[in-house]
């Protein structure tokens, strides 16, 4: 019995023993923790916020590529500043606009839809303050080409897509078009008649002012009778109505208008329904 009891003690303590030494060998899980966050580079934390921030700062920027709008465009003079109706200055002579909600060096088109007349522009900012009336900022050199008449500059002003091809033989010389550019006096379009020393400037014949402020087009009518209550309730406009397109196409609208400046304030009034695309469609 002595020698069962010895040999039970002798396994007991063998045991010990090799516990004893596995504990030692394993590393511990509070150390290799400790360590990974110790050798973790703190730019990936840096990387992590600027993702967060660049998510915020694209709120409110057009992604669409198809992206269209059609209403009034401001075109630039020194005078705005001085009268603080824009905070920013232009170069008049190139094929530049201002955009609040189209990224930085995106192309647009700009289409006057009198003439079809039409250029491809770039967008050099969308930090400029100007009224929300106009969708964009344009040059005088803009103006001419297009022929818009200063008192009723309507335009079509539509996001290229990336991929476009066009847009990128534009990129590329853009820069020889703006030293062009810089160099040639803003006088408007001008006509040079063969054998004759006269020049001719392009006329901008004058035409009844009718416009309509486009809300949306609804699938349902009931959907579109909704949403001219709630601009009746909201806001202090009473002239909206409902344009059947189709049996699936219902437009409401505000107007029509037969001047810029009631156009302009009805427009300013449905700012805080906070609508995304407003547009103003002519002779509807």
């Amino acid at each position: 019995m002595n020698y069962k009891i010895i040999f039970f003690i002798s396994i007991l303590f063998l045991t010990a023993c090799q516990n004893t030494t596995t504990k030692k060998t394993l590393p511990s899980t509070e150390t290799v923790i400790k360590d990974t966050i110790e050798k973790t580079p703190k730019d990936n934390v840096v990387e992590k916020d600027n993702v967060v921030e660049k998510e915020e700062s694209s709120e409110g920027f057009i992604t669409d590529q198809k992206y269209r709008n059609i209403g009034f465009t401001l075109i630039y003079s020194d005078n705005l500043i001085h009268n603080k109706k824009i905070n920013k200055k232009i170069n008049n002579k190139e094929l530049i606009i201002f955009h609040k909600k189209i990224y930085k060096n995106s192309f647009v088109k700009i289409t006057n839809p009198e003439n079809a007349k039409s250029i491809i522009a770039k967008v050099i900012s969308n930090d400029a303050v100007f009224s929300d009336f106009y969708n964009s900022v344009i040059t005088t050199r803009i103006a001419d080409e297009l022929s818009l008449n200063p008192n009723d500059p309507y335009i079509e002003l539509v996001l290229f897509s990336k991929q476009s091809t066009f847009v990128a033989k534009k990129a590329k010389i853009f820069d020889e078009e703006k030293q062009v550019a810089d160099k040639a006096p803003v006088e408007g379009i001008l006509i040079n008649n063969i054998g004759s020393s006269k020049v001719k400037k392009n006329k901008i014949s004058p035409q009844k002012f009718t416009f309509s402020i486009k809300i949306a087009d609804f699938y349902f009518k009931d959907s579109a009778e909704n949403m001219i209550k709630r601009i009746e309730d909201e806001t202090n406009i009473k002239t909206s109505t409902i344009k059947k397109l189709s049996n699936t196409k219902y437009r409401v609208l505000i107007g029509p208008f037969d001047d810029i400046k009631n156009l302009e304030k009805s427009f300013n009034e449905l700012k805080p329904l906070d609508f995304e695309n407003i547009e103003i469609l002519k002779n509807v």
